[in-house]
């Protein structure tokens, strides 16, 4: 029984964890250089990354601000003595719904799921970090997205972009990593964020064009890679 024991405890030590720990600096904005770890704990998974997904690409009936209901009984019966529909009272309860904001769902959706691990800046907070998701690229280094509730430089004007920047309460950083170090990363501080249907994950609107707002905190070792 011993044996087995320690057997199990071998096997368990030797597994490979899902957690991973970041450092980077800043760049492109008002006070470059500020250092910045990124741990994180675990990954989303597909049923905590779908809420969000679907709050950014809304079905054709919602974007309308319609309910989903919608459309399945095109042809109601007349209403009766005492209905209030079509009198125009101003209370609005015959009127279709407001449109949905598909930023202000997503930012919902996302203050709602768990975290996942941490940012640390010089902010006198961490940021939660509640999307987590990565997938390797034919180069063999990794595409990682993560997302906070939390706008990065919400505590001090450290992280005002030097570009023109979004309004986005939250911050979604893009990140190429290789090796576990961190080779070049880009954030939602001044780009769009969109949902890339084909590898099913929030990400930047082109990536490639995109600003930096995070380096390597050392120069040594590999030039960065043109950005993918």
């Amino acid at each position: 029984m011993n044996i087995a024991v320690l057997a199990l405890a071998a096997a368990l030590a030797a597994a490979p964890s899902d957690e991973l720990t970041l450092t980077a600096k800043s760049v492109n904005v008002s006070q470059p250089g500020a250092p910045v770890t990124i741990k994180i704990l675990r990954w989303s998974t597909d049923e905590e990354r779908a809420p969000m997904l679907a709050a950014l690409n809304p079905a054709p009936a919602q974007r309308a601000g319609l309910p989903a209901e919608a459309g399945r009984n095109a042809n109601p019966a007349p209403a009766g003595r005492g209905a209030v529909a079509g009198r125009g009272r101003g209370r609005g309860r015959g009127g279709p719904a407001a449109p949905i904001n598909p930023i202000a769902a997503f930012a919902a959706a996302l203050g709602r799921a768990p975290t996942l691990g941490y940012i640390w800046t010089n902010d006198i907070t961490g940021y939660s970090i509640k999307y987590a998701w990565r997938s390797a690229l034919p180069d063999g280094a990794e595409r990682i997205v993560l997302a906070s509730d939390r706008r990065l430089g919400a505590y001090s004007d450290a992280w005002k972009p030097l570009a023109a920047e979004t309004d986005y309460a939250f911050t979604l950083l893009e990140l190429r990593v290789e090796s576990n170090k961190l080779i070049e990363g880009k954030t939602s501080l001044t780009n769009k964020i969109v949902v890339d249907a084909e590898a099913k994950t929030i990400a930047l609107e082109n990536y490639a064009a995109a600003a930096a707002s995070l380096a390597p905190t050392s120069a040594a070792g590999k030039p960065p890679r043109p950005s993918r």
